[in-house]
């Protein structure tokens, strides 16, 4: 069973490689994977919002979860995405990915409905008390439009079935509160790339960090620098990603990224709609970036393009 001490290090939320068909493709899903063990990854967390859950079908979540326990083999915990925006369907989706071999499951704080901080407490409560496997609170106010109020996140933290959360709120105070009010088995995770050297030197054990897709050994030595007291070594070494991270993010996220995943030997650039390819002139300068970082920081990848 999943415990809040092994939430540590760069957990990469994976992009999900598709067909034309909107499928999964499964031989760059299984290079996707392949590439981020031999990296070094400390987990993996699929099915998010950089993997289009709400664009794939039911079934493709399924077997892109199933393709992700696969590939781990117990070597680093799978935590899935779990975005549905009701309670029964996203209890079933949290039941079927367990039966697929996650080990956690990455549960959105429910949206549309605008709940109160007491429906969201009861929300997590009933969810945790029926999962299968433990589960992380996800908290991303700027998509979902409610934040969760640090004493309500402090009370769910000492729920046993409860044991970490993906920090996306940059009010970097309420970060400091929620840091302030948990224990030590529940794990707090930045889920920002742009402030993850902050949140860990307030007390994050690491990250669910999208653009650790491409560079995974770097963001493993931010973790590093951060998680030794060297902030500003971490911070050094943060600013020279600050160029990729906007050109990552310019467009929706995973449009940009996916354009340049054939770098590091993912070739899946299609996007689940409402999502389009990213501007030409975007991707064309991501790239170039993406190309002049790699041999920094990932050595030479076999599959590095001219």
């Amino acid at each position: 069973m999943l415990t809040a001490p092994q939430l540590r290090g760069i957990l990469p939320a994976t992009p999900t490689p598709v067909n034309a068909d909107d499928t999964i493709n499964v031989p760059a899903s299984k290079a996707l994977f392949s590439w981020l063990l031999q990296q070094g990854i400390d987990g993996l967390v699929p099915l998010g919002g950089t993997g289009e859950y709400g664009a794939l079908a039911r079934s493709e979540r399924i077997r892109f979860a199933g393709l992700a326990a696969e590939a781990m083999a117990g070597k680093v915990p799978v935590i899935a995405g779990v975005l549905d925006t009701g309670f029964h369907d996203a209890l079933q989706a949290g039941r079927e990915f367990g039966a697929a071999g996650v080990d956690g499951l990455l549960v959105l704080t429910p949206y549309y409905t605008n709940p109160t901080q007491a429906g969201i407490r009861d929300y997590f409560l009933r969810y945790a008390d029926a999962s299968p496997v433990p589960i992380l609170i996800y908290e991303i106010p700027y998509r979902t439009r409610i934040a969760i109020q640090p004493e309500i996140l402090h009370e769910l933290s000492r729920h046993e079935r409860i044991i970490g959360m993906k920090a996306c709120n940059t009010d970097m105070y309420h970060f400091l509160q929620t840091v302030a009010g948990v224990g030590p088995d529940f794990t707090v995770l930045s889920g920002e790339d742009s402030l993850f050297p902050l949140h860990v030197a307030a007390g994050a054990k690491g990250g669910i960090v999208v653009t650790a897709n491409l560079l995974p050994r770097a963001w493993r030595k931010i973790f590093d620098l951060a998680a030794a007291g060297r902030t500003q070594d971490a911070l050094a070494l943060h600013r020279q990603f600050i160029p990729m991270m906007n050109m990552a993010f310019a467009e929706t996220n995973p449009g940009p990224m996916k354009a340049v995943m054939d770098l590091v030997g993912v070739d899946a650039p299609r996007l689940l709609a409402p999502l389009v390819p990213p501007a030409p002139a975007l991707a064309a300068r991501l790239r170039e970036e993406v190309k002049r970082l790699l041999p920094q920081f990932e050595g030479q990848p076999s599959a590095l393009a001219s």
